[in-house]
């Protein structure tokens, strides 16, 4: 036991930066050089033979190579067939599955349902799983993807849940807008709780065997669970006891999803990832979570190498944008981006493994995320204007109620877009955190709309009052006519009697019927209301004008400062530099950044003196001309993990690890121009390299192959 203890310590104790998921033992081909593992699922993996290896081997293979391991499975379905077929308890639970209104179970994998997270579900996960973990030692847990998909809802556990919630007999959501209204309310309070109930209890069990654990939720962002239509508890979780942070799970798969803006519907991959970020960014920075932000070099579909790269990219350099985060999830399935077999060009049937050029890029980002720092610096631009947002944007999406529509999401993407693209970094604001003084602190202008979502409380309410009055604006947009206005709830029973939810905001910001557009001074703030659905403003080519123009103006006499408008973000992070330049705007001229920079995303890591990114492109520089101390050695990029770096007299060594058969490029500072180095295995043999000086920035470059078990490098000058 004091083994034990001691390695639970050591787990506890390390600080954890970076860390992927993976549901397979440790390889040398996917030993990719985190700081920790998340191993997948006592079971492994539905969509794969992981759980062959069983689970405690699994973990033993990653800890003998050094990583700090902890555990993940999902919440929402999982290899959970042992439950589905009755082996736990001797009954059948395939009733238990999320079905849709034709009856058809809706299925992750074979005999893996997502499911409906009944009392007697919990208690398998409990006892079959959570215990399973910690007594192997797992003191952070991580339990993803709370899901229920809105087009669900029909299935008999789901029907007795609705009962025992409401008090009265199932309704069909597809009735009315009252009965989805209340369909995914359930859904959310069902995953709410799930999650509330496992983690409580992984921390009572953990508690009595003297662990304290942790507990995460990966999760999608908000803006993808409602665009995809699902329902999950997403930013309540924020404020429970028992909830110590979340992973924003946001990538290519996700970010590619298209939106509208100036009348047309394409894939936006930065934009959206930049918005999907930020939702997840704000949901915890008031509550004080942790937040772990994920990219992933591939996505779920499969489609080309080239593809992926350039999406890699823009979701990569959209992550970077959030100045406080510094602690990434730098991939999922390490096994399928090394070992998967993808297209090598849109246009070829031919598939490969991960390109040379690409493996190389993916390890040079990995190593860098290892040591991206947080900075006080400001992404650049027009700050302080937010999009109000709630949980119930994902009550309304399905299905469509009397004709009213809101494709792709364009009542939330309405208010944003316009302003994104224009260069200004217009932040997200959720409603569940208004209670947190942190949550407006930096707001000068927030913009809402009901068309889309409801407040779910009319504390909301007060809160937004009591900050107008001290001298913001709030901007409200919306005609009040979708179905969801009138569907039984806190605005229009009891002693509320309003016709619609914004009815209930004026009243409160001290206005008199008729609520008409218009500008309103309400204390030393101001409420500006008009009378659009936000979807006008992206649906329709310049549709945005109008709404422009009052948020230039206002946004003048409250700052005294022009709303400026730009067609990129830049940040710099200590010496590396997040460059992103939009399409789509006026101005079509590159970003030209003059300096002494390692271009990170060139597998090459090459020394510029400029670098051109055009409309639509991103890059991530690492700025020389930023080191002070130029006369102590060291590794400024790499596609590799160093460790036991030395500078002693005339000479600096090192070891550099990285999965095999992936190519490990170097860029290393030196006081001098080396005149020796020497490259060997871990076994003292030789490697082939190749080595290069550049004088101008003091810095030599070194190619070589990589090596789980570690390649020595020594330099002298």
């Amino acid at each position: 036991m004091v083994g034990l203890a001691l390695q639970l310590f050591a787990q506890t104790e390390q600080q954890i930066r970076t860390t992927f998921q993976t549901s397979r033992e440790w390889r040398p081909t996917i030993d990719v050089r985190s700081d920790a593992v998340m191993v997948y699922g006592v079971g492994g993996n539905p969509s794969d033979r992981s759980g062959r290896v069983p689970f405690e081997e699994r973990v033993k293979s990653w800890r003998e190579r050094g990583y700090v391991t902890h555990f993940m499975t999902g919440i929402a379905w999982g290899q959970y067939q042992d439950y589905f077929t009755g082996e736990w308890d001797g009954k059948m639970h395939l009733d238990e599955g999320q079905v849709q209104q034709n009856g058809d179970t809706i299925w992750h994998g074979r005999m893996v349902p997502y499911i409906v997270p009944t009392e007697n579900f919990l208690n398998y996960l409990k006892e079959r799983h959570i215990k399973r973990v910690i007594d192997a030692g797992i003191d952070v847990i991580f339990m993803e993807e709370p899901e229920f998909w809105a087009r669900a809802g029909y299935s008999e556990a789901f029907k007795r849940e609705w009962k025992t919630y409401y008090g009265f007999d199932w309704r069909p959501q597809h009735e009315s807008p009252e009965n989805t209204y209340l369909s995914n309310k359930l859904k959310y309070h069902l995953y709410y709780n799930a999650l509330d109930e496992i983690f409580s209890f992984a921390k009572q069990y953990g508690k009595s065997k003297g662990m304290d654990v942790k507990c995460y939720v990966p999760t999608h962002s908000l803006v993808n669970y409602a665009q995809w239509k699902i329902v999950s508890p997403e930013a309540s979780l924020a404020s429970l006891p028992s909830v110590d942070g979340y992973i924003a799970q946001v990538w290519t798969g996700t970010a590619r999803e298209p939106n509208y803006f100036n009348g047309t519907r394409k894939e936006r991959v930065f934009e959206t990832a930049f918005l999907e970020y930020g939702s997840m960014e704000s949901m915890t920075a008031p509550t004080g979570r942790e937040m772990f932000f994920l990219t992933d070099p591939i996505e779920d579909w499969p489609r080309d190498w080239v593809d992926y790269k350039k999406n890699y990219e823009a979701t990569f350099a959209a992550q970077l944008l959030y100045p406080s985060i510094d602690k990434f999830e730098v991939m999922p399935w390490p096994e399928r981006i090394y070992e998967g077999l993808y297209k090598t060009s849109p246009d070829s049937d031919k598939k490969e493994q991960i390109p040379r050029h690409y493996s190389t890029q993916v390890q040079v980002m990995i190593n860098t995320l290892n040591h991206m720092p947080r900075t006080d610096n400001r992404l650049n631009g027009s700050d302080g204007i937010g999009v109000l947002m709630s949980n119930s944007l994902m009550f309304q999406r399905f299905p469509e109620h009397n004709g009213y529509n809101d494709p792709q999401l364009s009542n939330f993407y309405g208010q944003a877009l316009p302003l994104l693209k224009r260069g200004v970094p217009v932040q997200t604001v959720h409603m569940e955190n208004l209670s947190y003084n942190e949550t407006l602190k930096d707001i000068k202008i927030l913009i809402a709309s009901y068309s889309g979502m409801k407040p779910m409380d009319e504390q909301s309410h007060g809160y937004l009052a009591e900050w107008v009055r001290g001298g913001g604006v709030l901007v409200y947009c919306g005609r009040d006519n979708d179905p969801f206005q009138n569907v039984p709830e806190w605005w229009n029973s009891g002693e509320h009697n309003f016709a619609t939810a914004s009815e209930h905001l004026f009243k409160t910001l001290g206005l008199d019927r008729p609520f008409e557009e218009g500008e309103h001074v309400v204390g030393k703030g101001k409420l500006c209301i008009l009378r659009n659905d936000p979807k006008e403003f992206v649906l329709a080519e310049n549709g945005d004008a109008r709404f422009m123009d009052l948020l230039q103006r206002v946004y003048k006499e409250l700052t005294h400062d022009e709303l400026h408008f730009k067609n990129y973000f830049s940040l710099n992070r200590g010496p590396y530099r997040v460059i992103s330049v939009l399409d789509e705007s006026p101005d079509r001229s590159p970003y030209v950044a003059a300096g002494s920079f390692i271009d990170l995303f060139d597998p090459e890591i090459p020394v510029l003196k400029t670098k051109v990114v055009n409309p639509g492109e991103q890059a991530l520089l690492y700025d020389i001309s930023s080191i002070k101390d130029r006369m102590r050695p060291r590794v400024l990029a790499t596609a590799a993990r160093v460790s036991k770096e030395k500078a002693e007299g005339n000479g600096f060594t090192f070891i550099a690890k990285s999965p095999l058969y992936t190519t490990n490029v170097m860029r290393i500072l030196l006081p001098a121009r080396a005149t020796r180095w020497e490259v060997t295995s871990s076994t003292g043999q030789a490697v082939e390299h190749s080595f290069s000086w550049d004088e101008e920035s003091g810095t030599a470059f070194l190619k070589f192959e990589n090596s789980p078990d570690g390649i020595s490098v020594k330099l002298a000058w």
